[in-house]
């Protein structure tokens, strides 16, 4: 996961298109298979396009919060952050033992 953060911004930039040409190709088969259900009045097939297109709003949804993060997060940063992460899981055991 930190690895993407260290990407250079051409290459997330070209990782970001890609994604975006997978997530209309999961759509387009997804009405294609919506279609063919509606054509042979079949369940299954409807399910598995709504199935399909669950999927493509699922990897949009990462591929947003994943690519337009606020801030970049440096390796500096980074090491603060995971050193503190201790620090606050005590805290919170020790308030709610006291609880």
């Amino acid at each position: 996961m930190t690895a993407l953060f260290l990407l250079p911004p051409s290459l997330l930039t070209a990782l970001a298109l890609v994604l975006v040409a997978v997530i209309v190709a999961l759509v387009a088969w997804a009405l294609q298979l919506m279609q063919a259900a509606n054509d042979r009045q079949d369940f299954s097939l409807m399910l598995a396009g709504c199935m399909v297109c669950s999927a493509a709003v699922g990897l949009a949804t990462v591929m947003v919060i994943t690519v337009t993060t606020p801030a970049r997060i440096d390796a500096s940063s980074l090491a603060l952050l995971q050193g503190s992460i201790p620090e606050l899981v005590e805290s919170s055991l020790s308030e709610a033992g006291s609880l």
